[in-house]
């Protein structure tokens, strides 16, 4: 049985819905491109965020899509994840609304979407990420570096990761805006843009 390429993209797409919609109701929270290189992570939701509103709808948002347009970034290469939990839709959530997702299924929607770079914008989702892929960190050498310590790459599982220590805090204070974008100018598209 031959198998075209279009239907091999459409049972991936499948796929990756199916898994998206599994992880909704875990109360994982997710905006934007599902299929985007770079996935955003978050964990310190802001009054917004935590009453229901988009993930990175605000002012936080905007200047990471600026930030990602200058160093090369297409606008639909945009996806946010929240490394704590949702209003879940079904009873069986992952864990409490607010409340940090569990290991697993952190590791579960990372891997659902895939991404090839990843951007910690806080403490805690470097946390989620440390707990979530400690045996990948582990072979790392440089200790800073599976530390995930702000400002360094680290290479997990064929994916660069970026932490930085606030993001959102940091667009009040213009030396701190400056350390952020000199930060997120090390992490480039893999490959040039269409």
């Amino acid at each position: 049985m031959h198998v075209t390429a279009t239907e091999r993209k459409e049972a991936l797409a499948q796929m990756v819905e199916q898994d998206l919609e599994a992880l909704g109701a875990r109360g994982v929270i997710m905006a934007g491109n599902a299929f985007s290189p770079v996935v955003l992570v978050k964990g310190e939701l802001d009054e917004a965020e935590r009453a229901g509103g988009e993930l990175l709808a605000g002012a936080d948002g905007r200047a990471l899509r600026a930030a990602l347009a200058a160093i090369g970034y297409a606008p639909e290469d945009f996806c946010a994840l929240a490394s704590v939990a949702g209003a879940a839709a079904e009873a069986d959530a992952a864990a409490p609304a607010g409340e940090p997702l569990p290991a697993d299924v952190f590791r579960w929607a990372l891997e659902a979407l895939d991404p090839e770079a990843v951007i910690l914008l806080d403490d805690a989702a470097a946390d989620a990420m440390r707990d979530a892929y400690a045996d990948a960190l582990v072979a790392i050498e440089d200790f800073d570096t599976a530390m995930l310590k702000p400002g360094l790459i680290a290479h997990v599982l064929g994916r660069r990761v970026l932490a930085l220590d606030g993001f959102e805090a940091a667009l009040a204070d213009p030396r701190e805006k400056q350390r952020m974008w000199a930060y997120l100018k090390r992490l480039p598209p893999a490959s040039a843009p269409y």
